[in-house]
């Protein structure tokens, strides 16, 4: 099979498994709502799954109509939403249809309408997918987008690694708006309660174990570091394994492991990768002070003040102060040899196809939006402009500060893969899935995604 044919193969599953992964986070205003597109014309499945209908914001009047498309389906996506609305009110002659949908479903109609000759005007992806997309040629090169190519955006600005992250055989791909990633989230309410500091955050994993433990509470109010925890009836969780890659990666990275030696060989059977999850496991099925993640709904249950702490993303910002969660936050907590944890960036490109003044109008948003560190950190994420972060004050930003010096000092990108994709959502994520809803045991989930990733990298050369 082609690449090609492989991508797009191993896109149309991505919206059945990344829909399960995805946290459930409050909409983003939508002034509309667009009707579903159609498959794309290919084999169809026995039993079809319902292609997810976009959430659509209209910005502007202007003559110059951009389409811009991204997976913001979160509460950060009301902050971008409100970006653009800025952006066409000091830009009148442009017009901005924002269509957010779920990144599961995303991908594939993304990267159906990038080979189809019929794509967005602007999209949002991240820096690990650039090699997926760019292997395509359908990705536009951005370099004159930037002043050291005669542009207007400042390469000295934006932290080198993530300027680097970009780069690929000589182009310049997409500009970042942000390097966001996973913390550590907590109620202070809770803390309280249980007889911690609710101003200090579990640093170490014996910390961490503890703080989980008195903050599990059965349904008769007993705690399951104290005699008489009953396990089988839990009312109040101490903490949660969340979104299962990035809490996996960031602990695995913790312990010198990873999934790939990065030179075509999957790792996922190391004994570092097997302690990481190991630590993961035996808190929801040892220790059962979180629950299994099959139907577990971890930012609900935070919001009615039943879980104690959540490894989550910089975006959960917003939700939790639309939920008046009383939250603290502090870095991932070392569970391993060293500190780490999982960085990315949100990259916005064009396609290759653009030009005239579609092309010139989107520049223009771009730019503007990159300009807007700021009011984009409001949402959580922290800029990936050096001026704007370090002129966010604690007292204003006390979550993106927080977690962006985090990410600065222990964040680790994810290996770019050109099929990053799949090895995620095909290859390693069913099986973590598994592993900790005690479907495997940890050796076998590990040898199955293993022996998964290991059929995509060969087939992925």
């Amino acid at each position: 099979m082609n690449r090609i044919g492989f991508l797009l193969a191993g896109l149309l599953i991505v919206a059945m498994i990344a829909g399960a992964c995805a946290a459930p986070p409050s909409q983003p205003p939508a002034v509309e709502e667009a009707a579903a597109e159609p498959a794309a014309a290919e084999a169809a499945p026995a039993e079809p799954e319902p292609t997810a209908t976009p959430i659509v914001a209209e910005a502007g009047t202007g003559n110059i109509r951009l389409i811009y498309w991204n997976g913001l389906t979160g509460s950060d996506g009301v902050t971008m939403v409100e970006m653009v609305q800025k952006f066409t009110e000091e830009n009148p002659d442009v017009s901005v249809r924002v269509e957010m949908m779920p990144w599961g479903t995303y991908f594939d109609k993304l990267l159906t309408s990038l080979v189809s000759g019929s794509p967005p005007d602007l999209f949002l992806l991240h820096e690990f997918e650039i090699p997926q997309f760019a292997a395509q040629g359908v990705l536009g090169d951005s370099s004159d987008f930037y002043d050291d190519h005669g542009g207007q955006i400042p390469v000295a600005d934006i932290y080198p690694r993530v300027i680097e992250s970009l780069e690929l055989d000589g182009a310049r791909y997409g500009v970042p708006i942000d390097i966001h990633g996973w913390g550590l989230w907590y109620n202070k309410d809770l803390f309280a309660d249980a007889g911690l500091d609710p101003e200090k955050c579990p640093a170490t994993a014996e910390e961490f174990v503890a703080a989980a433990k008195r903050l599990t509470v059965d349904v008769n109010g007993v705690r399951a570091d104290e005699e008489g925890f009953d396990p089988a009836n839990i009312d109040q969780w101490g903490t949660a394994v969340s979104w299962q890659k990035p809490t996996t990666l960031s602990t695995m990275w913790q312990f010198g492991g990873d999934w790939s030696d990065r030179a075509g060989n999957a790792t996922l059977t190391s004994d570092e990768v097997k302690k990481a999850v190991q630590f993961w496991y035996d808190l929801i099925h040892v220790e059962h002070v979180a629950p299994p993640p099959a139907g577990f709904d971890s930012w609900q249950t935070m919001a009615a003040g039943k879980l104690g702490m959540l490894p989550e993303g910089s975006w959960f910002l917003n939700f939790a102060n639309d939920n008046e969660i009383n939250w603290g936050v502090c870095s991932f907590p070392q569970i391993g040899d060293r500190p780490a944890t999982w960085t990315s960036s949100h990259v916005i490109y064009t396609p290759a196809t653009l030009s005239g003044e579609k092309l010139d109008a989107a520049k223009r948003l771009i730019s503007f939006l990159t300009e807007q560190g700021a009011l984009w950190a409001t949402s959580g994420q922290p800029p990936a402009r050096i001026s704007q972060f370090e002129s966010l004050s604690p007292e204003e930003f006390p979550s993106a500060t927080v977690l962006g010096r985090s990410f600065q000092e222990i964040g680790l990108y994810d290996f770019a893969h050109p099929c990053i994709q799949q090895v995620i959502d095909q290859g390693y994520m069913p099986e973590f899935d598994a592993i900790y809803n005690n479907l495997k045991s940890v050796e076998q989930g590990l040898a199955d995604a293993n022996a998964s990733v290991q059929s995509i990298l060969n087939s992925c050369r």
